[in-house]
């Protein structure tokens, strides 16, 4: 009599296949981007927009007072999370930056299918999530936000069977893609080049169908439009309230009078980035030669490696190359792997794990470490107890913008962000001297000071300035505090009560 067989286990690969793959992105986020959870101090842009956000809730209006180059509807998404205070509200933005970065991976998976990469659309969506630690993606980096919009405006433009017989479903689909661009371009300019290339893109596919040219001009002319529609309206409400030339200097003029940072510097950024990308845009070369089963493939392909290029041609045109320029490329880098990634047997079986298992491990090694270097919010916390939330202003030299958010404490300039009154490319770029602002800020007698060690860049005129009015001002160093690697120090003003708080936690000054 035969022996019955038990039944054999499914394989991991046939379970994960059996879940959907929202639950397989979002359980993979969670456990990338856990470490970040909670910390105030990731990355010092964050902390800027934060604080931006909460400045506004108070009446503060961007580029009038409280100055940066940043479109308005960055600060804008961060304002919902502003209004439940610097340690809720931590928490809140960086959950909204968890949705965001699970819808954008699924828009991937979901892009995937519709060039024929479909059996590499989880892959390529997986990659993304793990990509983000390399490019300072763990938290609420602007491209967190704006890759979203950039995936939902492709997902329209994309070519379907309906709108190819259809001309106003196409049209009315263009047009929805251009507006989210639109959206994008008031999240952060960076997303320029993408839109202009998307823009042509869909100029061409009129062309193709045989559309007459003055049709396809006058079409050109309303998808600009549509895209320009929130850029022109901030710049309207601005001029209205008798603020257009601050609005238009912050966003245009003083991206224009910016210098560049020390050559060395550069070259070092521009390296350190295309490390990042090189593994990702390797592969992608790859999957140019995936053959298409579906004519109807090739043109959406040609969208996708033409969105790469493009937004690669922006990171380049940018410069100064921080980790986090390199977020906007991964987006349709991670898309555009997927072809290989799924339909080649090597790159299913070699390349798409090992891929994995280097972003995920790397990326992680690279949070814990930006964390080692950056601090907790342990630290940030001792430095706020050390500082005190008395009524006096503060002024952080240089340092972290958060320190303004967790004490509580008033500013003296609407240029609260260090690195504007501090850095050498910022000289003649702010719409203010820097020396005569820094002069100012002390001719209004700040309770508490805190300065930072040298860094490179550094206008060092500024840094003597502050020294000379610490001096004549007779403030006392209250103690040198660690955030991450940087010792901070606190400086007082005569008679203030200030850094009492916790001194065993800190690396006193020499006396």
């Amino acid at each position: 009599m035969a022996m019955a067989r038990e039944p054999r286990l499914p394989s991991l690969a046939a379970a994960l296949e059996a879940l959907p793959h929202w639950s397989i992105l979002l359980v993979a986020a969670i456990a990338v981007r856990a470490v970040a959870f909670g910390n105030p101090v990731v990355h010092v842009d964050e902390e800027f927009y934060f604080l931006t956000a909460q400045r506004m809730l108070e009446g503060a209006l961007p580029y009038v007072d409280i100055w940066d180059r940043k479109p308005i509807g960055l600060f804008l998404i961060y304002l919902p999370a502003a209004a439940f205070g610097p340690v809720i509200g931590l928490w809140a933005y960086q959950t909204m930056a968890l949705a965001s970065v699970v819808v954008t991976a699924l828009l991937i998976a979901r892009l995937a299918e519709r060039g024929g990469w479909g059996k590499g659309g989880l892959v390529a969506g997986l990659l993304y999530l793990f990509m983000l630690g390399f490019g300072d993606g763990q938290s609420g980096q602007a491209p967190v936000f704006y890759n979203l919009l950039t995936a939902a405006a492709m997902i329209l433009a994309v070519p379907c069977g309906a709108s190819a017989a259809n001309t106003r479903l196409r049209r009315a689909r263009a047009i929805g893609a251009m507006a989210l661009i639109g959206v994008a371009l008031q999240v952060k300019y960076s997303v320029l080049f993408e839109g202009m290339f998307l823009g042509l893109w869909l100029l061409w596919r009129e062309h193709r169908l045989g559309r007459a040219k003055v049709r396809i001009g006058w079409f050109g002319v309303e998808l600009i439009a549509v895209a320009m529609v929130p850029t022109f309206l901030a710049w309207g409400v601005y001029a209205a309230i008798g603020h257009g030339y601050a609005w238009f200097y912050a966003n245009l003029g003083s991206i224009l009078d910016r210098n560049s940072d020390p050559a060395l510097e550069l070259l070092g950024n521009f390296l350190k980035v295309a490390l990042i990308l090189a593994p990702l845009l390797v592969v992608s070369g790859l999957s140019r030669h995936v053959p298409t089963s579906d004519e109807g493939e090739r043109p959406i392909r040609a969208l996708y490696f033409g969105w790469l290029i493009a937004s690669v041609f922006g990171l380049i045109v940018f410069g100064t190359w921080f980790n986090h320029y390199a977020l906007p490329v991964m987006l349709p880098a991670c898309l555009c792997c997927a072809g290989y990634l799924g339909s080649v047997a090597a790159g299913r079986r070699i390349v798409a794990p090992l891929l994995l298992l280097v972003a995920g491990v790397g990326g992680e090694i690279t949070v814990w470490s930006a964390k080692w270097h950056r601090g907790d919010a342990e630290q940030l916390e001792t430095l706020a107890e050390a500082i005190g939330r008395g009524p006096g202003c503060l002024y952080v030299y240089s340092g972290n913008s958060s320190l303004y958010s967790h004490t509580g404490r008033c500013a003296l300039s609407p240029w609260v962000y260090p690195s504007h009154l501090t850095r050498e490319r910022e000289n003649g770029a702010v719409g203010v001297d820097q020396l005569t602002e820094i002069g100012r800020i002390f001719d209004q007698r700040p309770e508490i000071v805190v300065m930072g060690p040298a860094f490179s860049g550094e206008r060092m005129e500024s840094r003597r300035l502050v020294a000379d009015r610490l001096t004549a001002g007779g403030y006392a160093s209250r103690g040198r505090y660690p955030l991450g690697k940087t010792l901070l120090e606190v400086y007082a003003a005569p008679g203030s009560t200030a850094g009492v708080a916790s001194p065993r936690r800190a690396a006193r000054s020499p006396s």
